[in-house]
């Protein structure tokens, strides 16, 4: 009985998930699909799966009306340094905070994670002023140190934390007893066990990086140093309003490569969160 209700069971499964996965698909199809057709068909209603007549030249167009890829050089290079910064800090500070043990260790912790709590709205003015003071306004470097040092530091840093705690302290005490010493533990132990939880913190900075708005229309005032969020915002006609096609056209090439990120790795990326729950 089991064994003819099983296949059954696998099918109705399969068909439920298909189902679940229509709202979260169509959107990204509607957006593909939307930006090879004229804009008079976009909002059309019943909404056309294939477009009858694909325009490929608005995808030209998003290069010729900005200097867009510039604006995606600029993307690119700055989630790759916000990515690798933000590792390497966390790493280290989680792995402080779950193995050295020193006194106010918890409050300070706590002290971090009300970083967490603060919307980066309430710090966006001090912000400003002080990197106006340092010259830095309509420059990258607020986009980089921002996101370094504020929010999504101290989440991988709680990641990372929480993953070092679950793994057993005797993999250490045995290099211990070798003579390493405490970073030579973390860089040729501890970290290479926590590949997992590496690559969950860096799908999610990465992605913060990708896809930051507030900063960039608050710092950058140069359409060659624009981000590609901030881009996305430009494709207008000369009375203002959106060139929809084109805009779409952006987006899909802006969410491409964010796209192919989370495929290649969300093995690691489903791994990682599985092991920042096993102990508190």
């Amino acid at each position: 009985m089991n064994s003819e209700s099983s296949p059954r069971m696998r099918v109705v499964l399969y068909g439920l998930l298909c189902v679940l996965l229509i709202p979260f698909v169509f959107p990204t199809w509607w957006m593909v699909t939307s930006s090879l057709k004229p804009i008079s068909d976009i909002f059309v209603f019943p909404p056309e799966l294939f477009p009858s007549n694909p325009d490929w030249s608005t995808y030209k167009q998003v290069f010729a009306i900005q200097p867009f890829a510039q604006q995606y050089w600029n993307s690119a290079w700055i989630a790759a340094v916000v990515t690798i910064a933000t590792l390497a800090i966390s790493s280290m500070a989680g792995y402080a905070f779950a193995r050295i043990r020193f006194p106010g260790a918890n409050v300070l912790f706590i002290v971090v994670l009300t970083g967490l709590l603060i919307p980066s709205e309430v710090t966006i003015v001090p912000l400003f002023r002080m990197f106006l003071k340092l010259g830095w306004v309509n420059t990258h470097w607020p986009l980089v140190l921002i996101p370094v040092f504020g929010a999504p530091s101290v989440f991988a840093t709680f990641v990372m934390r929480q993953f070092f705690i679950a793994l057993p302290q005797e993999l250490e005490e045995a290099a211990r007893v070798d003579g390493l010493g405490r970073f030579r533990i973390f860089r040729t132990i501890a970290l290479p066990l926590a590949k997992p939880a590496l690559a969950s913190v860096a799908i999610f900075t990465f992605l913060h990086s990708w896809n930051l708005y507030l900063e960039p229309i608050v710092f950058l005032s140069t359409p060659s140093k624009f981000t590609l969020p901030q881009a996305l915002t430009q494709f207008t006609d000369a009375y203002g309003g959106p060139m929809w096609n084109i805009q779409l056209a952006a987006a899909t090439l802006t969410a491409l490569p964010v796209l192919v990120v989370f495929v290649l790795a969300q093995k690691q990326f489903v791994e990682g969160l599985a092991h920042t729950g096993l102990k508190g």
